[in-house]
């Protein structure tokens, strides 16, 4: 007893056939697109190499560019008053900011950060870090380790005054405050939040106080401090 074979139908085979090719080649497009997509989000500013393209935008500070053996960073100078380097993006609205930096150890001499949202060089929002109370034996300096300002109106001093410890705090497992050490700031509409390295818990949350939702980005540096300053990488979302 023999069993009828179905004869196959050539022209169905090749539809099949050509349809799964279809669906693969519009996968490998989709994953193509997203990658791509995310690539032009993100961006990672070597400063040593913009500063010497002249990129960046100097406020009330020399800056000097500094290689140690294949270590390319630049150097703010110390001075007076506030300091501030402008990258030349202006359109962060949210997203994520992160900069590696280095402070010292000197008590009232170390202030460094990083600014955005700014309107221009007096209204700016800016979080920032006093590597001299990372380590402080006093408990009232070392919960001033990390501090959220927003000039010209609500200045450290102001939110210390009127909202004493909701905008400045004690950085949990706190870095060498002479060395290197990575700020991570996280921008989501009104919500701020800063990591410090590779912590998954931030030692700062804040509800921004300005009323402005884009702006530049930039280097800060409070009164009378320098820093040393090497990456910056900003990844841009909705």
């Amino acid at each position: 007893m023999f069993c009828r074979v179905k004869p196959i139908n050539a022209n169905i085979v090749i539809e099949r056939v050509s349809l799964t090719i279809l669906k693969m080649y519009r996968l490998i497009f989709l994953l193509f697109l997203s990658n791509s997509i995310f690539a032009q989000q993100t961006k990672t500013i070597d400063l040593y190499a913009w500063h010497a393209k002249g990129k960046l935008s100097i406020i009330h500070r020399e800056v000097e560019r500094i290689d140690e053996a294949g270590n390319r960073f630049i150097r703010l100078s110390e001075k007076g008053g506030e300091g501030l380097v402008w990258l030349p993006l202006n359109d962060f609205k949210n997203g994520v900011i992160e900069i590696e930096m280095r402070g010292k150890d000197v008590f009232q001499r170390s202030f460094i950060g990083i600014a955005f949202h700014a309107l221009n060089d007096s209204t700016y929002d800016a979080v920032y870090c006093r590597p001299f109370n990372f380590f402080a034996k006093d408990s009232v300096r070392k919960i001033h380790a990390i501090q959220y300002i927003s000039h010209p109106v609500f200045t450290w001093r102001k939110l210390r005054e009127e909202r004493n410890g909701v905008f400045e705090k004690e950085i949990i497992a706190p870095p060498d405050p002479n060395g290197w050490f990575t700020v991570k700031l996280v921008v989501n509409n009104k919500s701020i939040q800063a990591f410090i390295n590779q912590s998954k818990n931030p030692s700062l949350v804040v509800e921004k106080i300005s009323s402005a939702t884009s702006g530049r980005i930039g280097i800060f540096v409070g009164d009378g401090s320098g820093g040393d300053f090497k990456n910056i990488r900003v990844s841009y979302s909705k």
